[in-house]
C-alpha cells in the first residue's frame, strides 16, 4: 500500500512540474480577512438519494450485500482536451470512465458521505467516490447563462447522469486559495455555491498546496485553517474532508486530521491520500480515516498497469465478492456471515450477518 502511494505521488509531482506556470500551486500570501463569528451556513440536503428500504438477512442475501467490501475512490486532476501531464484526462476519457461506472452499477457519493459512513446507495449497487484535486478551471466553470461550461468535469458528470438516472451527479472538489482559477470573492462565491446547491462537496486541499511533510507543524495547521476560513467566507459548509497535496502526510500524521491555528480548529472525518488502490469500507476495523486510499484515473500503461482506475475497475468487476455492495438500508450494515469479524458497527448502526 505504501509503495503504491509513493508511485502515484511521484507521478503527480512529475506531472505538476510540467504545468504552465499559471496553473502551478501558489506561494503563501495573506489570506482574506474574515470575521470568526460569521454564522455557519445551513446544512445541504443531499441530491439524488434513493428511497430507503429495511434490510433483513433474507433481503441482504438476495441482493448479495457486502458492506465490508472495497470502494473505489477515484482521483482526477485537470480535464483537458490536450493533456499536458500524465495525470491529466480528456473530457472524452472522463465521459467513458463515468459511462463504464454507470453501466456496471456504480452510484457516486461524496467523500464526506463515505468518510462518515453515510452511504445511501440502492440495494445491490456499488458506491464510487469521484474526487477532483486543485480546483482547476477545467473542472468547473459557469457560462453566461449560469450553466456548467461544456467539456468541464461538472458538465460531463451532469451529462452522464442525465443519461443514467440512477447515477447521482455528485463529486468532491478539493480546492486551494483560488478555486477554479477565480480571483475575486464574488466569482468564487457564485461558483462554490452552485456546486454546493447541486449536491457537490467543496472541501479542503490546503491554502497553497505545499508538501505537508516538508514544512513545520505550525505551517501545516496554518495551511489547513486558512483554507477553512476561505470556505467559510464563501458560504460553504464546514469541511469534513481533506485531500493531502501530493498525497503527503505531515511528519506528525495527526496534524492532518485534527488541530488548530490562530483560534480556529479543524477536525476532519477523513483525510485522503493520492493512491493507489481501492479503499476499505468505512465500517472495516482496519479502515484508517487519517489515510484513505484513492485510485488515480488512468489507463493500463506504465506504472498504471497495476495502480490506476482501468486496472482496478476491471479487477473489481472480475472479483465481485471483494467490492462493497449496498443493502439499500442506511441504518444497517449487511455482510456475509464469514466477514462479521472484519467490521465494527459505527454510528450505532445495526449489523446484519447472513
Amino acid at each position: 500500500m505504501g509503495v503504491a502511494n509513493v508511485v502515484v505521488v511521484m507521478a503527480a509531482v512529475v506531472g505538476l512540474a510540467f504545468m504552465p506556470a499559471g496553473n502551478r500551486p501558489h506561494t503563501m500570501a495573506k489570506d482574506i480577512a474574515m470575521v470568526e463569528t460569521t454564522p455557519a451556513p445551513p446544512a445541504v440536503t443531499p441530491v439524488g438519494l434513493p428511497p430507503g428500504v429495511v434490510s433483513t438477512p433474507e433481503f441482504a442475501r438476495q441482493v448479495h450485500a457486502n458492506e465490508a467490501g472495497l470502494v473505489p475512490v477515484l482521483m482526477y486532476h485537470r480535464i483537458l482536451a490536450k493533456p499536458v501531464a500524465s495525470i491529466d484526462r480528456t473530457p472524452a476519457q472522463l465521459r467513458r470512465e463515468l459511462e463504464t461506472l454507470a453501466d456496471q452499477g456504480y452510484v457516486p457519493i461524496t467523500a464526506r458521505e463515505f468518510a462518515i459512513g453515510d452511504i445511501r446507495v440502492p440495494a445491490g449497487r456499488f458506491p464510487v467516490v469521484l474526487t477532483f484535486d486543485d480546483g482547476h478551471p477545467s473542472q468547473f466553470a459557469l457560462d453566461a447563462s449560469g450553466n456548467p461550461v461544456p467539456g468541464t468535469a461538472v458538465a460531463v458528470i451532469q451529462e452522464v447522469a442525465a443519461r443514467h438516472p440512477d447515477f447521482r451527479p455528485v463529486a468532491t472538489f478539493w480546492i486551494t486559495r483560488e478555486p477554479f482559477g477565480l480571483v475575486d470573492a464574488e466569482s468564487q462565491k457564485t461558483a462554490v455555491r452552485w456546486l454546493v446547491d447541486h449536491g457537490y462537496e467543496v472541501a479542503n486541499h490546503t491554502w497553497s498546496h505545499p508538501d505537508l511533510r516538508a514544512i513545520k507543524r505550525k505551517r501545516v495547521r496554518e495551511q489547513i485553517v486558512r483554507l477553512e476560513r476561505l470556505l467559510k467566507h464563501l458560504g460553504v459548509p464546514s469541511s469534513r474532508t481533506l485531500a493531502l497535496p501530493y498525497g503527503s502526510l505531515p511528519r506528525n500524521k495527526k496534524d492532518a486530521r485534527v488541530g488548530s491555528w490562530d483560534g480556529t480548529r479543524y477536525d476532519f472525518a477523513g483525510v485522503f491520500l493520492a493512491g493507489a488502490e481501492p479503499s476499505l469500507s468505512p465500517y472495516a476495523k482496519k479502515f484508517d480515516r487519517g489515510a484513505i486510499q484513492r485510485i488515480q484515473s488512468n489507463g493500463k500503461k506504465g506504472e498504471c498497469r497495476e495502480w490506476c482506475s482501468q486496472h482496478w475497475l476491471e479487477w473489481l468487476h472480475k472479483h465481485p465478492g471483494e467490492r462493497y455492495v449496498s443493502d439499500g438500508d442506511p441504518d444497517r450494515i449487511s455482510i456475509p456471515g464469514k466477514l462479521r469479524g472484519n467490521i465494527v458497527a459505527k454510528r450505532g448502526l445495526q449489523v446484519i450477518a447472513y
